[in-house]
Order: structure tokens, then C-alpha cells, then sequence
């Protein structure tokens, strides 16, 4: 079985250290960058499993490092940082991460989380395609098609669709896509769920009407499909 690889993106040395301990410990080829240009120097070179990613970083900050990770693919990313406002939580999700953690932090539940993003962004090595009128989910390759054209659509977009595509007509809350697509408990505005939602809708509005994206009010959304 091919070594899981990190990068650790960090400019408090302190920090880094233990996260790469940890991290070693658990299994990981750990990468350690101290500033964002560096960081992402070697995440084009190494191609991580995963990337653990700091938000104040000199040279280029963590959001324009997560920001360029996206444009590349699909590598899991969570942010670690002290910035633990709703406000920068919502914008780390919507720019793409995985995952959102505040400093200071406990190095187990870091591992947990590690270990859950890989879960569920490697899906297990089973086929992930579903297939409806017009529209075509392949996680496996992170495209969207809509009448046979590839349609540009962020990870975290196409995570969502497919989750709740996956199970069509069932009902699910805000917080129950936040803490199974996201993956953590999230504390706060609920929004985040609702800007994505807004972004598949225009994407995805009159495009068949074998299914559709609904607001059920009250409670949340659901994959309605009326085959």
C-alpha cells in the first residue's frame, strides 16, 4: 500500500514540529513549508495525500495557497489557524477546504480529522457516478456534465450535489450537510450550506424536470427526482 504523504504549511516552527511529529508517528512522508510561496512550491512537486495549512503565512497567505490548491485539483485541505470567527470560517469553506480547525488545538482531534477528510474524499475506492436526465456526477473524476458538457464546478459544489443526489427525495438539514459533507460541527451561521446551494441552483435551474434541487422550508434541502 503506497505511504500516505502531508504537507505541512506553518510559520511557527513550534507548531509545525508537532504536527509533523504526529503526523510521522501516525504513518505519514510529512513536507514542511514555513511560508505560502514555499508551500506551494512543494505541493506542485509532491502532490500530497493531504495539506495542512495555515492562514497567516508570509509570502503568500493561506487563503491564496488554498485558493491555488483548488485551481489544481482536489487535494483534502484543512485549515489551522487562529482566525475562528464564523466570518472566516464560512470564507475558508467556501474557498474550497475540507476542514476548519482553531489554535490552540488537541493533536488527537487534528488526527481525527485528518484521518475523516481522507475518508471521505477518497470514497473508499468504489465507483462514485450517478446519473440522471441530462446530468452526470462523477466523483471519481470531480466533473460535472450537464446536456453531455463538462460544467465547471468547485470541489466542495460538487461534494454537496452529490450527497444529497445520492439519496434522491431524502430530507436533509443544514447541519446534517454541514457535519457530513464538511465533515465537522460547525457552531454558528449556517449560510455557507445555503451559498452553495445558490450556486448548483444556477447551474443546475431548468435543466430537466426529471429532478430537481428543492428547499424544503423549515428544514433544509433534498434531491427531488421524479422518475
Amino acid at each position: 500500500m503506497n505511504q500516505k504523504t502531508a504537507l505541512i504549511v506553518e510559520d511557527d516552527k513550534n507548531i509545525a514540529e508537532l504536527l509533523r511529529l504526529y503526523m510521522e508517528k501516525d504513518g505519514f512522508s510529512v513536507r514542511v513549508a514555513d511560508d505560502g510561496r514555499k508551500g506551494l512550491k512543494l505541493y506542485e512537486e509532491d502532490a500530497p495525500s493531504i495539506v495542512l495549512l495555515d492562514l497567516m503565512l508570509p509570502g503568500l497567505d493561506g487563503w491564496e495557497v488554498c485558493k491555488e490548491i483548488r485551481a489544481q485539483g482536489k487535494t483534502p485541505v484543512i485549515m489551522i489557524t487562529a482566525k475562528t470567527e464564523t466570518f472566516d470560517k464560512v470564507q475558508g469553506l467556501e474557498m474550497g477546504a475540507d476542514d476548519y480547525i482553531g489554535k490552540p488545538f488537541d493533536m488527537k482531534e487534528v488526527m481525527a480529522r485528518v484521518h475523516a477528510v481522507l475518508r471521505r474524499t477518497e470514497g473508499g475506492g468504489k465507483p462514485r457516478r450517478l446519473i440522471f436526465d441530462k446530468l452526470v456526477i462523477d466523483m471519481d473524476s470531480f466533473t460535472l456534465s450537464i446536456n453531455g458538457q463538462a460544467v465547471d464546478a468547485p470541489p466542495k459544489e460538487m461534494e454537496l450535489l452529490y450527497h444529497l443526489a445520492a439519496s434522491p427525495n431524502r430530507v436533509y438539514t443544514r447541519n446534517q450537510l454541514l457535519d457530513e459533507v464538511w465533515g465537522f460541527d460547525y457552531f454558528g451561521d449556517s449560510r455557507t450550506v445555503d451559498v452553495h446551494v445558490k450556486r448548483l441552483r444556477e447551474k443546475l435551474e431548468g435543466v430537466s424536470e426529471a429532478w430537481s434541487l428543492k428547499t424544503v422550508w423549515g428544514v433544509g434541502y433534498k434531491f427531488e427526482s421524479h422518475a
